[in-house]
């Protein structure tokens, strides 16, 4: 099927047309997407590169973990992973005494969620809450680009499975940031971003939190990501080149570790909530509150 790029005239995103059906998405991520990765590439959803870069891949988690604890002092949080992969986040919160549940397309994710002792489901993205509770988190990390209607599924979760006061935490792909945009102009690579039917739509920090917001959300907090493509624009090609991608994500993983241990924490956060302000950085997230 051939795809065509749209904007989204109430919110700013840019989508995949025409949308491709549910079950084709369903299959798609069921069968292919978690299977197609090759352990040494670098993919965030490999339950191998999980593992390798715990370290990096848990500050974050721990970053989260105590954002939301402040919110809820002494309180026991009911958490929803929606996409929750390989359970590493459900694991963390778990081991903060927390109460965790979480769905995923992707059928041996869920058998080793299990078969860990988590309350995990496959889903077909038509049931949402196979476990019909309600949560004071709701987790989606690199979900929104991947959904037919991100408005219908945000929608959802804000009346149906937020408690009020609840938060939701969203962690989407920066696409068609500066950054990018430049590096693929110099290298002339094409707009590898742009991969249906895995990729549906495009957010940036701007458009993310349209959305967010006339849906009824509060935003909390908007960060992004170390802003990878500035390794294309000092000359490495990275795109296509696992070996030289690899060298880059450790060059990203060190700057963070060693930020954070010699300015700390906080000093990273600033300078991601700078980034988010005008668009840049690899990724955006962004945590929103259901007002009481």
């Amino acid at each position: 099927m051939k795809y065509k790029l749209i904007a989204d005239d109430k919110y700013g995103f840019k989508k995949i047309s025409p949308v491709p059906s549910s079950d084709e998405i369903a299959e798609y991520y069921a069968n292919e997407f978690y299977a197609s990765y090759d352990k040494d590439k670098i993919n965030d959803s490999s339950l191998s590169v999980q593992q390798r870069d715990k370290e990096f891949y848990d500050s974050w988690r721990i970053d989260l973990a105590d954002a939301i604890e402040e919110k809820f002092p002494g309180k026991k949080i009911k958490v929803f992973d929606f996409g929750c992969g390989w359970c590493e986040t459900i694991g963390l919160f778990n081991s903060r005494g927390h109460e965790c549940y979480g769905i995923d397309t992707a059928i041996d994710a869920i058998d080793h969620g299990i078969k860990s002792g988590f309350n995990v489901a496959v889903s077909d993205l038509v049931s949402l809450n196979p476990f019909d509770k309600k949560y004071d988190l709701v987790i989606m990390q690199n979900v929104l680009e991947h959904l037919a209607d991100p408005e219908a599924i945000l929608s959802e979760i804000f009346s149906n499975m937020l408690n009020d006061g609840g938060f939701i935490y969203i962690d989407v792909p920066n696409e068609f940031n500066a950054f990018q945009v430049a590096g693929e102009k110099l290298h002339k690579l094409g707009e590898w971003w742009v991969a249906p039917p895995a990729h549906l739509n495009y957010f940036s920090a701007d458009s993310i939190q349209n959305l967010l917001v006339a849906i009824g959300f509060e935003i909390n907090d908007v960060m992004s990501s170390f802003p990878l493509e500035m390794f294309l624009l000092m000359g490495d090609k990275y795109v296509g080149n696992s070996e030289l991608g690899r060298l880059c994500h450790e060059k990203r993983m060190a700057f963070e570790k060693n930020l954070r241990d010699y300015a700390g924490t906080e000093a990273l956060h600033t300078f991601y909530r700078a980034l988010a302000s005008v668009n840049l950085g690899r990724q955006v997230m962004v945590m929103a509150r259901k007002p009481v």
